[in-house]
């Protein structure tokens, strides 16, 4: 195949199947993961996703790139590591997870996180770098008490609802 149809197919190959195309470049994938324009670098056979992951437009970077400033004194020098993430973990819209980097099980990361060190089980984490803020049995405190159980509710059903809560009629 031209390379040119090469690229293209992986392209649509990752944005129809992205679970699969994660497993077929290396990751090693859980259970009912959902993954939304992720990118994994040079490395994908070195990130390690438990179950049920969830990420959006998210970089896994397993490689430290800074090493470039060496590259003429060291040509082959590299810096490499792996990446971990548990179980049971939603990793928000632009989050960068850098080499070496552990996630715990029952995480949520936010959005436009940087992380950068491991973050330990039942966590939120937020921030450039990311820290945890809080336990999750707060989040899920504060979420079910903001929430509404929209989730099984017809297109229809669910803008009624939201229309009537949200806005001014």
């Amino acid at each position: 195949m031209p390379r040119m149809m090469t690229i293209l197919f992986y392209a649509f190959y990752k944005r129809l199947f992205p679970e699969t195309y994660a497993r077929h470049i290396g990751v090693k994938l859980g259970r009912g993961c959902r993954l939304i324009d992720v990118n994994f670098s040079s490395e994908p056979y070195l990130v390690t996703l438990g179950d049920h992951v969830s990420a959006t437009a998210t970089r896994f970077e397993t490689h430290d790139g800074g090493v470039w400033v060496f590259r003429n004194e060291f040509p082959d020098l590299d810096l490499v590591r792996t990446i971990r993430v548990g179980n049971n973990v939603f990793i928000g819209y632009g989050c960068i997870v850098l080499p070496g980097v552990t996630i715990g099980d029952n995480v949520v990361i936010g959005a436009g996180s940087v992380v950068s060190r491991d973050v330990p089980s039942d966590c939120v984490a937020v921030g450039v770098p990311a820290k945890p803020i809080r336990h999750i049995q707060e989040y899920k405190d504060k979420v079910l008490r903001a929430g509404v159980m929209t989730k099984r509710m017809s297109a229809e059903e669910k803008r009624q609802l939201y229309l009537s809560l949200y806005v001014a009629i």
